[in-house]
């Protein structure tokens, strides 16, 4: 019996369609038109002698067969990754796209790992957009860009999640407050005064509610601001304390604000490079979060 003659284009196709179970985003992802994507899925199924995909009612689903071609499709495309990789390390990779996906904070850092790497993939054309946790999620569960760059892992999606770079998360007061004159202040001291937070939903927020809620401590924010720095100008003008990532104190050095010295923290937690369980990462997706861990060592070992 021949073996059925099908290409990488098509089985990419069938692997894209069979993740999203939809056509329309299939060709948004790959940059084909919906016709073109059902050409190639019309021609695989042609080639394999059955269909692989079918409708029930408006929805798409995986044939049995389709299922088994699934399996197939990922292990020989990620071969095939796996040599495209091993070409770029011989030869540098030559061109190619990549969409990051960030929560507000990383906006500190990221366009400085976007710089190392441009230099040495000139090529290479990466885009960042930048988001609270929230809205960062929801692209994530849509599957709308190449990378996600979070302080915490979502709980409740499959995603591959790496970390790279450590994210300190201190507690600021205004220079002058009589508690930086302090050792160590205590929770119940700190929830003794107004605090400044993120919106809610977001990672910072969330991490700090849990913290106090650990000590059976409840902390209503006196006022909630959409950026780490609209909180810091409103620390520095004496409204309130707040947590925020170390990362963003590097451009407000004014000498307006301080960390204080406070009970259990810095909090230790990581930025992640984030991207869905099932997907097959680009081979300039998957240079760009090799960038990420060949960097880490310098600046994990800068931060401490």
């Amino acid at each position: 019996m021949p073996l059925p003659r099908f290409t990488l284009r098509q089985l990419q196709v069938f692997e894209a369609v069979a993740r999203h179970l939809s056509l329309t985003r299939a060709a948004e992802e790959l940059h084909l038109s919906q016709p073109g994507v059902s050409m190639q899925l019309a021609k695989l199924s042609d080639a394999l002698g059955h269909p692989v995909l079918e409708h029930a009612g408006r929805r798409l689903r995986l044939t049995e067969q389709g299922q088994e071609l699934l399996h197939t499709a990922r292990d020989i495309l990620t071969a095939v990754k796996r040599y495209e990789l091993s070409q770029v390390t011989r030869r540098g990779l030559r061109g190619g796209r990549v969409r990051l996906s960030a929560i507000t904070p990383a906006a500190y850092f990221l366009p400085k790992y976007m710089g190392r790497f441009n230099r040495r993939h000139p090529n290479v054309r990466l885009s960042l957009a930048v988001a609270n946790r929230e809205q960062v999620l929801a692209q994530l569960a849509a599957d709308r860009a190449d990378l996600y760059i979070l302080g915490q892992p979502p709980e409740d999606l499959p995603v591959t999640a790496i970390p790279f770079l450590d994210n300190p998360l201190v507690v600021i007061a205004p220079a002058s407050h009589p508690l930086n004159a302090e050792k160590a202040v205590s929770l119940e001291r700190l929830a003794q005064e107004p605090w400044l937070m993120r919106e809610p939903g977001s990672g910072t927020r969330q991490t700090l509610e849990r913290l106090f809620a650990s000590r059976d401590l409840v902390v209503e924010p006196r006022m909630e601001l959409g950026s780490n720095e609209a909180i810091q100008k409103a620390v520095a003008e004496g409204l309130g304390l707040a947590m925020v990532p170390a990362c963003t104190l590097d451009l407000h050095g004014s000498g307006q604000i301080a960390p204080l010295p406070a009970e259990g923290f810095p909090i230790l937690r990581r930025w992640y490079v984030t991207y869905p369980a099932d997907r097959l990462l680009s081979v300039a997706a998957r240079t760009f979060v090799n960038f990420l861990l060949e960097e880490r060592p310098h600046d994990v070992a800068a931060s401490r």
